[in-house]
């Protein structure tokens, strides 16, 4: 067995792609640095990550792929699934060794697999336009935490800051611990020292406008009040609105 390690980025795999061709040595298993390394190992590489290497690739990639194959690799990568920068280093590797475009080859396993990672990215990016829901803090500033499934903030954020860019806000990913605050200019990747006190997806009404309470008060006694009781269903909600949203949203508190 051959593995590469490599510091789990997305950069780092596209560099382990460039050393492999370098080496003409290719991994049967990417690992990150310091995992312990398989039994039976017969050779290991350490990947240093490289800007100008991976830059090569991707630009490689780019006249290779269409612009919605490139976008499901960042999808894929996104999905943060076990083994999915295995899958992406196999698709790479089939699509620079394949005279024809393999994106569309649906009779291979990993193209098919590449196609659903894809995809299931794709809804939780659609999830989180739809279920985010702003609370104001004291200082202004919108706040929204939520946990998605896969890491698909990134790709929301041309949305939220082309829909809300008159004010100020950050949408917080409680699960990868990281969020995006908007200054109304420019939009900066942030963490928080402490964000245990988000963990139940409210604001501390310590933190709260005092309007904001107001505004939530009136919000649920409108989905309490158009709410017909005798036509819950909460299998459809349920599907149409994932239960792990439920607690960021105002009229499920």
């Amino acid at each position: 067995m051959i593995a590469f390690f490599y510091d789990k980025t997305f950069e780092g795999l596209l560099t382990a792609v460039f050393d492999a061709y370098s080496r003409k040595e290719f991994p049967d298993k990417l690992l990150e640095e310091g995992d312990v390394p398989p039994l039976f190992l017969d050779s290991s590489h350490t990947v240093i990550t490289q800007t100008d290497k991976a830059s090569r690739v991707w630009a490689s990639l780019e006249k290779k792929l269409s612009k919605g194959a490139q976008n499901m690799l960042t999808y894929v990568w996104l999905s943060e699934e076990e083994g999915s920068d295995d899958l992406l280093f196999r698709f790479i590797r089939k699509t620079f060794e394949c005279k024809i475009s393999i994106e569309a080859n649906f009779g291979d396993d990993d193209v098919l697999l590449i196609h659903k990672l894809a995809k299931k990215v794709a809804r939780e990016e659609l999830y989180i336009k739809e279920f985010v829901r702003f609370q104001k803090a004291a200082d202004d500033i919108f706040f929204a935490p939520i946990s998605p499934a896969h890491n698909a903030l990134p790709l929301t954020i041309p949305h939220f800051k082309d829909r809300f860019s008159d004010q100020k806000w950050i949408i917080y990913d409680l699960k990868r611990r990281y969020g995006f605050y908007y200054d109304l200019h420019t939009v900066i990747e942030m963490t928080l020292d402490d964000d245990r006190h988000l963990l139940s997806g409210k604001l501390d009404e310590a933190l709260m406008a005092e309007d904001e309470k107001v505004f939530q008060e009136l919000w649920r006694g409108y989905f309490k009040s158009m709410t017909i009781k005798e036509r819950i269903n909460l299998k459809l909600q349920r599907q149409h609105m994932p239960k792990r949203f439920w607690k960021y949203l105002t009229e499920k508190q």
